[in-house]
């Protein structure tokens, strides 16, 4: 358990000084890290936020975490639709264009089919990526500790320690 003190300086600013919160006399308030900087904004709303408490809707989400990361999901899944079944659907709708075309010596439909939809869903799980690492930068997430930790007390499957 860990000893919670905290102070008064003498702008009416408490400050706690395990990591906790510190507030200014406008009621704005902030945490206050280790290291001497603050997390605000987004990241602050976020930590204040009790998840097990909200609803999970896809159609609504209750907090702007949850809002921006199904924006990213609901857009990746549209390029991914486009990317893997567009080539299909084109090749269904205009066979005789789709074979006359070619590209690289291929047909149009089976070079679209064979290498470009595997690509683009390729690329497009490294953009998803890359996007949800910044949003998880702006909220706040650090999921480098979650995998440190498990990995220093590993645990075998039958409740005993790994050597």
């Amino acid at each position: 358990m860990t000893d919670k003190t905290s102070h008064e300086s003498t702008d009416d600013t408490v400050v706690e000084t395990d990591g906790g919160t510190a507030s200014d006399p406008s009621g704005s308030s902030s945490e206050v890290r280790s290291d001497g900087g603050t997390v605000s904004g987004a990241a602050q709303r976020h930590r204040d936020t009790d998840y097990l408490d909200k609803k999970v809707n896809l159609l609504k989400p209750s907090t702007a975490f949850m809002r921006d990361h199904l924006k990213l999901v609901w857009g990746s899944f549209l390029v991914w639709i486009l990317t893997t079944w567009g080539p299909v659907v084109a090749t269904y709708f205009a066979p005789s264009t789709m074979t006359s075309i070619t590209v690289l010596g291929f047909p149009a439909h089976y070079f679209l089919v064979a290498f470009f939809a595997p690509t683009s869903s390729l690329v497009l799980a490294a953009i998803y990526a890359r996007q949800r690492d910044k949003l998880d930068e702006k909220y706040g997430i650090n999921t480098s500790s979650a995998t440190e930790a498990s990995s220093a007390d590993a645990t075998a499957a039958d409740g005993g320690v790994d050597q």
